[in-house]
């Protein structure tokens, strides 16, 4: 599906912008929002991290099969399916380091 979406991700840039802000919006504001509620409940570094990441977690699969199923392939539907695993990887990688350099605000756990 990467390879049959390919050619609309290089040539309409416009609509992966479209799909992609978003995303990327959701993954900060989910991430940021439980990793605070996190730290001002008390929980600790390992919890408050475990609880961001899995509120910023996503089903893509999921999307692009139903997406596949219904609408076909090369369906517009399809190409937001492509284009959040494209997403879907790099922020994640950078909210663990963000979540790594705030792990210094956190008691030494022992």
């Amino acid at each position: 599906m990467f390879a049959l979406q390919g050619q609309a991700i290089t040539s309409d840039p416009l609509t992966v912008a479209t799909v992609a802000v978003p995303l990327l919006l959701y993954f900060a504001i989910m991430w940021i929002t439980a990793f605070t509620v996190g730290r001002r409940n008390g929980l600790s570094y390992a919890k408050t991290a475990t609880l961001a990441f899995t509120a910023a977690g996503n089903n893509f699969e999921l999307a692009i099969a139903v997406s596949i199923s219904i609408w076909g392939v090369t369906s517009q539907q399809a190409l937001a399916g492509v284009i959040g695993p494209l997403i879907e990887v790099p922020v994640p990688v950078a909210l663990v380091y963000l979540s790594l350099w705030l792990r210094a605000q956190f008691r030494v756990e022992r």
